[in-house]
């Protein structure tokens, strides 16, 4: 295709999704999702083709070079179809929507996600990635059923419909039974029978690095005494970092590992990932303080400033597992690339130490830098210690970073999400509470004050996404409730109480748009959304935190925060629907489960009164507490946690499930007081 000179162009030429521009000048006569579309398929009462993946997706570009570029194939899908492209980053409400309908039908899902629906838009069958052939056939095999069965095609659609809503019925439900300790340690207990003890996570392939997941073992780990649980998440870690997932030249991790050893990854690299993994390390370190685990932290963080941060103090969304059209190709490297860059001893220590040998080894002879468990080898240079070693390891990785710069770079996607912007917040939010090092915390609080000024309209209202200097798509539940999330994380840092006024707003906001239902849960669409089929609730965590439990965790620290008790009361009303879910499936309701925690093993509220409390609350942390809720005021207050509570001399304060100690304004003592509930 002569880009300077298309042959084609459709409707998506006016989007500003990365995704949908990538197919814009594809033969498909593609629309974006909205009313027009729907209108024109009962118009011409032809079915809905609905196409949905993300820039960053290896198979999503495979399938629209065999299949959305071929004419012969487009003039198929336009003549019977009208096609909608989907880019589920910008729409998860439209993505969860099909996401059940294919996983109902087939019993899995993924991207690229295809499914045909009838022209109201209830889906009637799908499926992810399909070869050209097969793709042509399923397409004269709907036409057809459409055509000349279509009562068959009504009733199996109301069916599926229906299935569809059931599969909401159980987050409807209430439990009066709360959750107890021996029903989580139970719970730990059948799902540590199934993790990886030697090469850590999962006993399966592929291995995604869920940090939600190892948050909750390491406090579940510390907070029930259970060694084997922590030292698993520190294991997990360990090998995640010095596997082909992390890129080792550049930082930052890709979003999955295709094998059990973390060592090829799908190299795309995603925003909300990477923010997550840096509060997962961040706290690593704060219960097991690790070299390693800092310099992660570090080079992350400055992977994501170099690559994925916009002018304006924002993050981009992703960037892609291919270049030239080859997967990985950015990334790995042949020994004569190698061999062209570095002197005769360079080489040397490099092929030891990144394993350019059979276990490094990936295909087409490319290798994968990765590292041993221990970089416990002898390098052929002669290098004495270990310190001479570093120094030499680091100039190597830096004349691979600059020639690796050379290399046509993967595909950017530079839309900003609400949601994930807000997760990468956290995690900055975070590394600075454990390191203190400013160089965390003043790219996030620039981010943060970007979406509060340019993402919340005069309403209080959150947009999704910001692109082409415009807001756009109303902002759905995940936008609120990690935003929120960030807002708090940031307050925590810094102590700057703004940050929680803001995060109230928002939280204020989201209990009347989002409707709660009996049990307190939240819809993951507002008023403000049509109501496609039906209104889903989102409450497994995967990747990403459900919406609700990171929803219900905001209800329990803001209630904290400002006294607002019927707002700590729905969160353990939340906790209550999904509490067999919880029991039965821990790894797909991990972020309830570090709520459980909270209720457990009673939070320990600390609140220091006074000029010098920043000072003190660091030497606290040096001591790792998985439960604690933090509040320093060193002068007045607006925060209802702070009532009658500051004065001019130093004050300390300590409550456990709002019962409290006598106030202290000896250190020492304070210090007792926390060890005592070691």
């Amino acid at each position: 295709m002569n880009e300077l000179n298309p042959k084609h162009t459709n409707r998506l030429i006016n989007e500003s999704s990365p995704y949908l521009l990538q197919h814009a000048h594809n033969p498909v006569n593609w629309l974006p999702w909205g009313e027009e579309a729907l209108n024109l398929a009962q118009a011409e009462d032809k079915p809905l083709l609905i196409s949905i993946g993300y820039s960053a997706c290896h198979w999503c570009h495979v399938m629209e070079r065999e299949c959305f570029e071929d004419e012969e194939t487009a003039s198929l899908m336009n003549e019977h179809f009208i096609c909608i492209k989907v880019d589920r980053e910008e729409r998860p409400d439209i993505d969860q929507l099909y996401m059940t309908a294919v996983q109902l039908m087939s019993g899995q899902g993924g991207w690229p996600l295809n499914c045909f629906a009838l022209p109201d838009g209830r889906p009637v069958y799908g499926g992810t990635y399909f070869p050209k052939a097969s793709w042509q056939n399923i397409l004269g095999q709907i036409n057809r059923l459409y055509k000349d069965q279509k009562e068959e095609v009504l009733e199996y659609a109301e069916k599926l419909t229906e299935g569809i809503k059931k599969t909401e019925l159980f987050k409807a439900k209430t439990s009066e039974e709360n959750i107890t300790k021996e029903e989580l340690i139970e719970s730990l207990a059948r799902w540590f029978d199934s993790v990886d003890n030697v090469e850590g996570g999962p006993d399966k392939a592929p291995k995604f690095p869920l940090p939600n997941n190892y948050l909750y073992l390491l406090r579940a780990g510390v907070l029930s005494k259970n060694k084997p649980l922590v030292d698993h998440v520190h294991l997990t870690l360990r090998k995640m970092a010095r596997g082909g997932i992390y890129d080792q030249i550049g930082g930052g991790f890709a979003r999955y590992s295709t094998d059990k050893l973390w060592k090829v990854p799908h190299f795309e690299k995603m925003l909300y990932d990477n923010g997550q993994l840096l509060s997962l390390y961040s706290e690593a370190y704060s219960q097991r303080p690790d070299a390693e685990y800092l310099n992660i932290c570090k080079q992350t963080a400055e992977f994501i400033f170099r690559e994925l941060t916009d002018v304006s103090g924002y993050f981009y969304s992703a960037l892609d597992a291919d270049s030239e059209e080859i997967e990985g190709q950015f990334y790995t490297w042949t020994k004569n690339e190698l061999q062209s860059v570095l002197s005769v001893d360079e080489y040397a220590v490099i092929k030891e130490y990144y394993n350019v040998n059979d276990w490094g080894f990936w295909e087409h002879d490319r290798y994968i830098l990765l590292r041993r468990e221990k970089d416990s080898f002898v390098p052929v240079s002669k290098v004495e210690d270990s310190l001479s070693l570093q120094i030499q390891i680091n100039e190597i990785k830096a004349k691979l970073f600059s020639e690796r710069s050379k290399r046509i770079r993967p595909g950017l996607d530079n839309k900003l999400l609400c949601s994930w912007n807000a997760l990468m917040i956290r995690g900055l939010a975070d590394c600075y509470r454990t390191f203190g090092d400013p160089v965390f915390l003043s790219p996030a609080e620039t981010a943060a004050q970007f979406l509060i000024v340019n993402l919340i309209d005069k309403s209080g209202r959150l947009y999704r996404s910001w692109k082409n200097g415009e807001p756009s798509i109303h902002g759905f539940l995940e936008d609120y409730c990690f935003l929120i999330d960030a807002l708090i994380g940031l307050y925590q840092a810094s102590f700057n109480e703004q940050w929680l006024l803001e995060a109230k707003q928002l939280m204020e906001v989201a209990l009347v748009d989002f409707g709660q239902t009996d049990s307190g849960l939240f819809y993951f669409t507002s008023g403000k959304h049509p109501e496609w089929v039906t209104r889903q609730l989102e409450t497994s965590d995967n990747v990403i935190p459900a919406s609700n439990s990171a929803m219900a965790r905001n209800l329990y620290y803001l209630g904290n925060y400002f006294g607002k008790y019927e707002w700590i009361n729905q969160s353990k009303k939340m906790l209550g629907a999904v509490r067999n879910e919880l029991i039965n499936y821990g790894a797909g309701y991990s972020n309830w489960g570090i709520l459980a925690l909270h209720l457990l093993y009673p939070m320990q509220e600390i609140v220091i009164a006074g000029v010098g409390g920043k000072e003190k609350i660091e030497k606290l942390r040096s001591v790792y507490r998985p439960n604690i809720l933090e509040a320093i005021a060193e002068k007045d207050s607006e925060l209802p946690i702070f009532e009658g509570r500051v004065s001019n001399e130093l004050t300390y304060y300590l409550c456990r499930a709002m019962i409290c100690d006598t106030p202290t304004t000896d250190f020492t003592e304070f210090e007792k007081r926390l060890n005592s509930d070691e």
